[in-house]
């Protein structure tokens, strides 16, 4: 017998005693659960009811807010504006910035109505000057609205915008108007308003030379100063005025230098400020401190550039270099630790060295009559675009910043009056290019010119076989530029077309057209053969792109 059951038979008491101990215990265990269950059910039950309870008064709270302050209206912007003057005359100034502060990019162009008429009440004489005068206009980049216009010149003259005040001022950037008749005028440009009016202190029968510098400043009054060349006869002359104020600052001063054009204002890498001048066939400069220091007896603060000083030293009349040919312009490029300088003369291009004036290369030009520009070819690799030759002979040259090396060329046909070409950064890290031609192009070797009309052209480098044409235009075109008004795909250009001759009053226009517009209805032009794309998908394909700002 199994000694279990045997034990059983021995004690059947203590056997029932066992089970009936087990029995009570786990009963009392489950009266214990039975007991803590509820507590347990009614604190989860409060959790969750508190959840939605907070759930919902959040909700209520951001339906309440959306209802009292409901969510500002988004600025319609207009693809395509158009303001005209009747008998008016206009010149060659276009600046954008966001004058409203509603983050489009606005327009300022200059015009003189010789009816004597305006849409606003101010007049020529209350800013004492005779009618008609010329007038500046700040006009709506979203709708072509006229924000404000006010007298600003005699008859036409130079604009420097941007122009900094005192820090401690609290100003908004302004624009400075200098008059073919010496007016000074400093407006603020959120206004209209004049901030300062200074009479000129230059000679009679003086020219005024483009473009107005602005410097450091030099008065210690916390804004920037005035640099103004002028051409009095055979001699180049320079004044500086207080870029807050308007007052000359000591006496006119000569820069030894019969004639010039299209100079700069260049910082070297030890931080000094040099005039740089076409001086025929060669290459003047001046330091900004020399300048200074001669028209007012007085120590500048500002630097000398050893290196650039035994330059000048060792040559007559403030020569740093003899070039190729006449010097048709000069500009400031990004280069390697710093700025070089792009110089353009009648036989060649050459980029050089911003410290040592080396050159870096020369690529031989024919005749390039305007200014280069700058963009990417290839992902964030500059690239500049020269226009070599005139008239039929004319080429589009997209040459390597670094190395001069030719990236990508195109006959195209063109005018003397046509504008320079221009280019805006795209999303991708390279440029669209925008060229002005003649109407019509057919292929890359052919062209049928039959009228004269200009066209203007769009090109990408990621379809290098193809241009896009965008308008065609007949009116005289005074001034054009293409600007990204909102951050994206809100590109657009602006075209201000005039009468040729101040002399001659008639029809101007200020417009803007959308570029994605133009894409959707432009002309495909195959510059080579097996582009498998048909033109709608090249049409869609430009259109989806996305534009930034320069940085």
């Amino acid at each position: 017998m199994d000694p279990k059951d045997l034990e059983a038979e021995i004690h059947p008491l203590k056997n029932e005693d066992g089970k009936l101990h087990e029995n009570l215990g786990s009963q009392l265990k489950k009266e214990e659960n039975l007991k803590g269950t509820p507590q347990q059910s009614r604190l989860s039950r409060c959790r969750t009811a508190a959840f939605f309870l907070s759930l919902f008064i959040c909700l209520l709270v951001v339906f309440v807010i959306s209802f009292i302050v409901p969510c500002p209206d988004r600025l319609a912007l207009q693809g395509m504006w158009r303001i005209d003057y009747n008998t008016a005359v206009t010149y060659d100034f276009l600046a954008t910035k966001d004058i409203n502060r509603d983050k489009v990019q606005d327009v300022l162009f200059l015009y003189k109505n010789t009816s004597g008429s305006n849409n606003f009440n101010q007049s020529c004489t209350d800013e004492g000057f005779a009618s008609p005068c010329s007038f500046v206009a700040a006009v709506s980049g979203a709708n072509g609205s006229i924000l404000w216009e006010r007298p600003a010149a005699q008859d036409g003259g130079l604009v420097l915008c941007d122009a900094a005040q005192p820090r401690d001022s609290g100003a908004a950037p302004t624009c400075i108007f200098v008059g073919r008749a010496g007016s000074f005028i400093a407006v603020n440009t959120s206004t209209g308003e004049t901030l300062w009016r200074q009479p000129s202190s230059f000679r009679r029968n003086t020219s005024i030379l483009s473009p107005l510098l602005q410097v450091p400043d030099l008065d210690a009054d916390g804004a920037p100063d005035l640099l103004v060349l002028t051409q009095e006869e055979k001699e180049v002359s320079s004044y500086l005025y207080s870029g807050s104020t308007g007052h000359q600052i000591g006496h006119r001063g000569s820069l030894s230098v019969d004639k010039t054009s299209g100079f700069l204002l260049y910082v070297t890498r030890t931080g000094a400020h040099y005039i740089l001048l076409p001086c025929a066939s060669s290459l003047c400069g001046h330091s900004v401190k020399d300048i200074y220091e001669k028209v007012t007896g007085k120590d500048s603060p500002l630097k000398r550039d050893p290196s650039w000083e035994d330059m000048l030293n060792a040559t007559k009349h403030g020569l740093f270099l003899h070039s190729p040919g006449a010097i048709s312009h000069l500009m400031n490029v990004p280069g390697n630790g710093g700025e070089d300088l792009l110089l353009v003369g009648s036989e060649a291009c050459m980029l050089l060295d911003g410290q040592e004036l080396a050159p870096r290369w020369t690529f031989g030009v024919a005749q390039v009559l305007r200014k280069p520009t700058l963009g990417h070819y290839k992902p964030d690799t500059l690239a500049v675009v020269i226009e070599n030759g005139t008239g039929v002979d004319r080429q589009i040259l997209l040459l390597d910043l670094s190395t001069g090396a030719v990236l990508w060329s195109l006959a195209l046909p063109g005018l003397p009056g046509h504008p320079p070409s221009a280019s805006l950064p795209t999303a991708d890290h390279r440029s669209a290019f925008f060229f002005w031609g003649l109407h019509e192009l057919v292929g890359a070797n052919q062209t049928e010119p039959r009228d004269s009309q200009h066209s203007l052209y769009m090109f990408h480098p990621t379809l290098p076989g193809v241009l896009l044409e965008l308008a065609n235009i007949s009116a005289n075109i005074m001034a054009f530029q293409v600007a990204l008004f909102e951050p994206g795909r809100h590109a657009a250009y602006i075209l201000l077309t005039g009468p040729g001759s101040a002399d001659a009053p008639g029809l101007v226009s200020m417009a803007k057209h959308k570029v994605q517009d133009l894409i959707l209805s432009s002309r495909v032009v195959h510059l080579t053969e097996g582009v498998l794309d048909s033109d709608q998908a090249i049409r869609d394909r430009l259109s989806r792109l996305r534009y930034r700002s320069e940085t």
